[in-house]
């Protein structure tokens, strides 16, 4: 009992990153997206730069730059192991967020702003009461991935010394016990199955061209 006990609060950890990490990339990625789509063309184009440079390089990488970076460049050493973790996982989420985002604006028909055009409607109420809706239902499938996706990468935190849930299992192991290291996937399971069942009802609810 001891034991499931210490690893449901190092799990704690990995729903704290989760957690904080949907906060914040959610609008910082809606953000990115507006940049990266901007008619001002250095904006657009270095906020292209940073998206392909977030999604071209491993996660783990960045957790070591966002921890190591401060002190190497600026001799302002990232103390706080967490908050390292917290940085990295928003700015890359946002990337990856920013692209979904802009997928989906990308989707609608041209049609559509031109009708809210006709009816008077200023450019943030076309966006706000045609738009957004259509764009939430075509990014809900590819949003609900990679929050899934997210559950999963919290366990990297551990290469920068963070005590997630995969980190505690780990201390058990050297000990001589190895079923708890086997056993972070069950809740893993159980927090990804939740999500699932939320996003495929959150899909069934937007489904608004069906019967």
């Amino acid at each position: 009992m001891d034991v499931w006990i210490a690893l449901l609060k190092d799990f704690g950890t990995n729903l704290m990153i989760f957690f904080g990490t949907i906060i914040a990339a959610v609008p910082l990625g809606l953000i990115i997206t507006f940049c990266s789509m901007s008619k001002f063309k250095p904006l657009s184009y270095l906020s292209k730069t940073f998206v392909w440079i977030i999604r071209g390089t491993p996660l783990m990488l960045q957790l070591f730059v966002v921890l190591y970076a401060p002190g190497m460049l600026w001799d302002m050493p990232m103390k706080n192991r967490l908050a390292a973790a917290f940085i990295a996982f928003i700015i890359n989420y946002a990337a990856y967020f920013s692209e979904i985002y802009r997928g989906g604006i990308e989707s609608i028909p041209r049609g559509q702003y031109e009708a809210g055009q006709v009816l008077g409607l200023t450019k943030i109420q076309i966006f706000v009461r045609i738009v957004l809706m259509q764009v939430v239902k075509h990014i809900i499938p590819p949003m609900g991935n990679e929050i899934i996706t997210l559950v999963k990468d919290t366990s990297l935190a551990r290469i920068i010394g963070v005590a997630e849930i995969i980190k505690g299992a780990q201390v058990f192991a050297k000990k001589g016990l190895i079923w708890p290291l086997f056993s972070t996937g069950l809740f893993f399971l159980a927090m990804c199955g939740l999500l699932t069942l939320l996003f495929n009802y959150i899909e069934k609810k937007l489904d608004y061209y069906h019967a």
